[in-house]
C-alpha cells in the first residue's frame, strides 16, 4: 500500500471557491487509490501554512507526493516540500474553468514554475495536466504511482547470486557499485558448492514439501526420481536462504556444476521459485533477474520468462525465445501443461518441457554497456504454435519488421537473454526509463 502525500496549493488572490471543488474531487479520487492519503483539510495558501502542516506529518513514511497547483503559486512552496520530504513528486496542474474572461486559477503556470524548481534541484518528478474526471489524468496518476512503487521496491531489493557466471558469459555479471547507484539494488553472493553440500543435509520433512508444491502443477512428476529429490533438496536449502536473508530474486549458475556435482538440472528450482514470485535467472544473469523482477511488478505479479532469441521466421514476422528447461509452471500452454523433462544437452532431469501459452506479450531487458545502463522494450503476440524446441519455448510475432528489428538488436549489442511477460506494460517501461533517466530502445507499432 502506497502512502500518498496530497498537497493542494493555491493563493487567495485567485478563485479558491472553484479551486476547492477541484480539490474535493482530487482528494476523493486519490483515496480510491490508497487507504493511506495524508492531506490537509483544504487548500494550503501560504508557505507558512505549508511548513506547519509538513512538520505535523511523518515525512519518512511518504512514498509519493501529489503536488497539485490548484492555482498559481511561486517556488517557495515546492522548496519547502523538498526540504521536508524526500519522496518523488507528481506535479499536477488543472484546467482553467472559463476561457474568455478573468484568469481564475493560472494552475498551468504554477505547475510550470514548480517543474522548473524541481528540475534545477535534481529531484525526480513527473507532470500531469487535466482535471480529476479525465480518463487520461486518472490513468497517468495510477501509472506514476505504479512506477514509484516499483522504484521503491528496487531500492529495497536484494538479489541472491549463487555461483559466478560461466566463463565468457560476461553479460551475466554486474558492477555491484553501479547497480546499487542506479537502482538501489544490493547483491548477496552465496557459495554454490556450499549450497550443494548443505542441500544434501536438509531434513526430509523440509525437502519433501518442495515436491508437494511441484506436484500441484507439474503433470506426471515422479516423486521417487533421484533428480526430483535432488531438486527438492536444493530448493529447500535455497528457500531457507531466501527467507533468512530477505532475498527478492535469484541468479544461479546452472552448469556444469549442477550436472557434475549435484546430478540434476537447476531448471526446476528456477521454475518453482519464479512461479512463487521469487524470480530466478539461469547462468547467474544478474541483470536478467532484475529484468524479470521489473516485469513481474509492473504486470501485477504475473510470472515472467527469460530466454534466448534462437530462431527467426521471416514469413511469419516472428522469433522464437527458448531456454533449456526453465519456465514458471503457469506459463505452459493449457493444452499441454507443465511437464517434467530432461535437459536437452545433458539428458538429466528434472526440467520443464513445454511450449508457452499464446497471448499479448511484452519483451524487455535491463541492458548495460560501458556507457551505462539502458532499457529495451518490445511488444508482440505469442502465437498458438506447437512447441518449437525441446525445453521451454515460445514463438512471438513482433509488431515491428522482424528482419530490421533483428539487425537493430545486433547493432545495439543487447544481451542474449530477453525477459517476457504476458501483459502490455510497454508504456510503463518507457516511463520507467524516463524516471531513471536511461535511454530506451523501443520496438512497437505504437
Amino acid at each position: 500500500m502506497e502512502n500518498l502525500l496530497y498537497l493542494p496549493i493555491g493563493r487567495k488572490t485567485f478563485d479558491l471557491e472553484t479551486g476547492e471543488k477541484e480539490r474535493e474531487k482530487s482528494s476523493a479520487f486519490l483515496r480510491q487509490l490508497s487507504e493511506q492519503v495524508i492531506e490537509p483539510e483544504g487548500i494550503v495558501t501560504s508557505p507558512e501554512e505549508l511548513d506547519t502542516f509538513l512538520q505535523s506529518i511523518e515525512s519518512g513514511c511518504v512514498s509519493v507526493i501529489i503536488y497539485q497547483s490548484i492555482t498559481f503559486a511561486d517556488g517557495e512552496f515546492i522548496q519547502s516540500v523538498m526540504e521536508h520530504v524526500k519522496a518523488p513528486v507528481i506535479v499536477w496542474s488543472i484546467r482553467e474553468p472559463v476561457v474568455g474572461a478573468r484568469l481564475r486559477l493560472n494552475s498551468l503556470t504554477g505547475g510550470n514554475s514548480t517543474s522548473h524548481v524541481l528540475k534545477c534541484a535534481g529531484r525526480r518528478y513527473t507532470f500531469v495536466f487535466g482535471n480529476t474526471e479525465e480518463a487520461q489524468v486518472q490513468s497517468r496518476i495510477k501509472q506514476q504511482i505504479r512506477i514509484q512503487a516499483l522504484l521503491e521496491s528496487l531500492a529495497d531489493f536484494k538479489i541472491g547470486v549463487i555461483g559466478d557466471y560461466q566463463p565468457g558469459f560476461f553479460f551475466s555479471g554486474t558492477d555491484e557499485k553501479q547497480l546499487n547507484e542506479q537502482f538501489g539494488i544490493d547483491v548477496l553472493r552465496l557459495d554454490l558448492q556450499k549450497a550443494f553440500d548443505e542441500s544434501k543435509q536438509m531434513p526430509r520433512e523440509k525437502w519433501e514439501t518442495e515436491i508437494d508444491r511441484a506436484e500441484q502443477q507439474v503433470i506426471g512428476l515422479q516423486r521417487s526420481d533421484e533428480t526430483v529429490q535432488r531438486f527438492a533438496q536444493f530448493s529447500s536449502y535455497v528457500r531457507k536462504e531466501v527467507q533468512e536473508k530477505d532475498i527478492s530474486a535469484l541468479a544461479i549458475r546452472c552448469w556444469p556444476e549442477f550436472f557434475n556435482e549435484l546430478g540434476a538440472a537447476a531448471c526446476s528450482t528456477l521454475s518453482q521459485f519464479t512461479e512463487e514470485g521469487v524470480v530466478s535467472s539461469c547462468e547467474s544473469d544478474i541483470h536478467g533477474a532484475v529484468t524479470m523482477f521489473i516485469l513481474q511488478e509492473l504486470s501485477g505479479g504475473k510470472s515472467p520468462y527469460l530466454g534466448d532469441m534462437v530462431h527467426v521466421n521471416e514469413a511469419a514476422g516472428s522469433v522464437v525465445f527458448w531456454h533449456c528447461g526453465a519456465g514458471a509452471y503457469s506459463l505452459a500452454h493449457p493444452d499441454q501443461g507443465a511437464r517434467p523433462g530432461v535437459h536437452p544437452n545433458r539428458k538429466l532431469g528434472f526440467t520443464m518441457e513445454f511450449g508457452l501459452k499464446p497471448g499479448k506479450v511484452t519483451m524487455f531487458r535491463v541492458g548495460w554497456t560501458p556507457g551505462g545502463y539502458r532499457l529495451l522494450v518490445m511488444r508482440g503476440e505469442a502465437l498458438d504454435t506447437p512447441q518449437r524446441f525441446n525445453g521451454t519455448s515460445v514463438e512471438v510475432q513482433l509488431e515491428t519488421n522482424v528482419t530490421e528489428t533483428l539487425y537493430d538488436l545486433m547493432d545495439e549489442g543487447f544481451e542474449p537473454h530477453y525477459g517476457l511477460v504476458y501483459e502490455d506494460v510497454t508504456e510503463d517501461l518507457m516511463e520507467l526509463g524516463k524516471q531513471l533517466r536511461l535511454p530506451v530502445s523501443v520496438y512497437t507499432s505504437r
